[in-house]
């Protein structure tokens, strides 16, 4: 069911998906028309999907101590919203009640491979700009109440219904409650509705007000994120990063100063795009600013990263391995950007910067498993050697035939 208000010339809010075309259209036409513009519903995105994960799976991943995963019960007589922010047991799912309760956990893509291919039709967008993907579980009624977020969100349904109401109304209130634990909006009031079946994808842009509630039954939507990080997040970790390369002995100089016109005045010169957004961001070089962001944009909110090997392997030993038939597998934890230079590039991989050619760091981003089927030369062979042994890239030996 949708309930339509806008312009009858305007773009059609609700298109029709294949397997060629998961977004209804090319890559290039959802960027230019709806991409942080309008929201999208794309009925069929992903014909006869099935979900790669199993909603018993997701609740044993839930129970792990070191995911981050939340149990939440609506008490609907009441209106009253239990959070349970984990680490999740058997017992906490035991105890919940036969409807109006929702399982999230989020990474599962760093979890579960199967659940990981799901990115690769979003390969079109930058890698480093893609989060998770969350999986959230909920039984009939289940759902978080109405919110919005800050970031792009494509929100797939992979088992059963959920009804999902938008508001698409520019001065829609956007106060939170203050008696629930979530942020929830304090007013919700839809201008389109419909019912997901699997396969159907709701695209959202950020600031979009939403509420998604299962319907009939299970239900089950893998949750597509993007990394959209706030200007006081931005502004923090690069004065960390600029306070680390700072040498003590530079200091505020004034050495042209004049008499004070205002009493406390601090001017404020006008900044572009990303230096607008850091208004100390003027004092760096380019090259400064790119290191930075290569390193802040490949690590993770949380505490999850590979573990170095605990012995070390020599460039002979690797590549006795990789002349044998071994590939090489991203850490699914691993999360990698580059940028260009003049000669060559640089990757950067959970924080860390790593010199590279250009074409092996891309393809480092591009693949999670490859066979490095040409002789690698210098630089090539010291980078494949340090995220080995990193642990940012696993040897897979050759199968057995």
């Amino acid at each position: 069911m949708a309930n339509s208000k806008l312009p009858p010339k305007s773009l059609p809010l609700e298109v029709r998906g294949s397997t060629k075309h998961p977004l209804g259209m090319s890559p290039a036409h959802f960027l230019r028309d709806y991409w942080q513009k309008r929201p999208l519903l794309i009925r069929n995105a992903f014909p006869d999907f099935e979900p790669p994960l199993q909603p018993d799976d997701l609740a044993g991943l839930a129970c792990e101590p070191t995911v981050l995963a939340r149990l939440i019960v609506h008490d609907e007589k009441r209106d009253r919203w239990h959070v349970n922010p984990g680490p999740l047991s058997e017992d906490d799912f035991a105890k919940t009640p036969k409807d109006h309760w929702t399982l999230l956990v989020q990474d599962v893509d760093k979890w579960d491979a199967d659940v990981a291919t799901l990115l690769e039709p979003f390969s079109f967008l930058p890698s480093w700009r893609v989060d998770d993907i969350m999986i959230s579980y909920a039984e009939e009624g289940g759902g978080v109440g109405a919110h919005v977020d800050q970031y792009d969100v494509f929100l797939l349904q992979g088992l059963g219904q959920r009804h999902w109401a938008i508001s698409t109304d520019p001065g829609a209130p956007k106060d939170f409650r203050h008696d629930v634990e979530l942020k929830q909006l304090a007013h919700f009031e839809s201008t389109h509705e419909w019912m997901l079946d699997p396969g159907d994808m709701l695209y959202l842009p950020p600031g979009v007000p939403h509420d998604g509630v299962a319907f009939g039954g299970p239900c089950m939507t893998f949750s597509i994120g993007m990394r959209a990080p706030s200007q006081a997040e931005l502004t923090g970790d690069l004065a960390d990063h600029i306070a680390e390369h700072l040498p003590e002995e530079l200091r505020y100089a004034d050495p042209d100063l004049t008499p004070a016109k205002a009493t406390g005045e601090i001017d404020r010169a006008a900044m572009e795009r990303l230096k607008t957004a850091l208004p100390f961001a003027a004092a760096l070089n380019d090259a400064m600013l790119r290191d930075w962001f290569g390193r802040f944009i490949t690590r993770y909110r949380n505490a999850q990263v590979p573990v170095p090997l605990d012995k070390p392997l020599d460039d002979a030993a690797l590549g006795k391995q990789l002349d044998a038939g071994a590939t090489l597998l991203r850490h699914p934890w691993s999360r990698m950007a580059w940028t260009r230079a003049k000669s060559n590039g640089t990757l950067y991989v959970s924080g860390h910067a790593y010199p590279a050619t250009t074409a092996l760091a891309q393809q480092l981003c591009e693949q999670r498993e490859f066979v490095v089927i040409h002789k690698p030369n210098v630089v090539e062979r010291t980078l494949l050697l340090a995220l080995v042994n990193d642990g940012h890239l696993l040897v897979r030996k050759p199968r057995r035939r």
